[in-house]
């Protein structure tokens, strides 16, 4: 089974700092085409800020962005994933608490992020292979020579 440092394996890791204004992280969200991003305060990881939190908490709210810093609207209960989870665990982690992101945590210190889309696309890309080979075993006539 696939794990999820395969994922993450040379990926950039875009983060946001604490004091950073809402306006600005949502600039860089968009510019690096990301739905959430952690939040770290000294290195530490102590949120994540996602489209929802944006819509919910700071749109919806009326609340300014250029003023409203990501730390105040960010969603602070997360859940993370290790390097050495296996997808399918990942898969279901993010199902039960019903999350789109996950923070990739590797001895107390962010290493990456992965989405659902990410993970489905493993898993997809997982499922093709094992289809291709199902196909190729039923379809394959070798050549008898006599």
């Amino acid at each position: 089974m696939r794990q999820v440092a395969e994922i993450i394996e040379g990926r950039p890791l875009v983060h946001a700092e604490a004091s950073e204004k809402v306006r600005d992280v949502a600039k860089k969200m968009s510019e690096r085409n990301v739905g959430a991003v952690p939040v770290l305060d000294s290195g530490k990881l102590v949120g994540l800020f996602s489209e929802r939190d944006l819509m919910t908490r700071v749109v919806a709210q009326g609340l300014n962005p250029e003023k409203t810093p990501v730390s105040t609207v960010m969603t602070r209960d997360i859940v993370v994933s290790d390097p050495t989870e296996n997808i399918e665990a990942a898969l279901q982690k993010m199902y039960k608490v019903g999350c789109r992101h996950l923070p990739v945590v590797e001895r107390g210190n962010l290493v990456g992020m992965i989405s659902l889309r990410d993970l489905l696309q493993m898993d997809d890309e997982s499922n093709k292979e094992k289809a291709d080979f199902l196909n190729e075993l039923v379809t394959y006539s070798p050549d008898y020579e006599s």
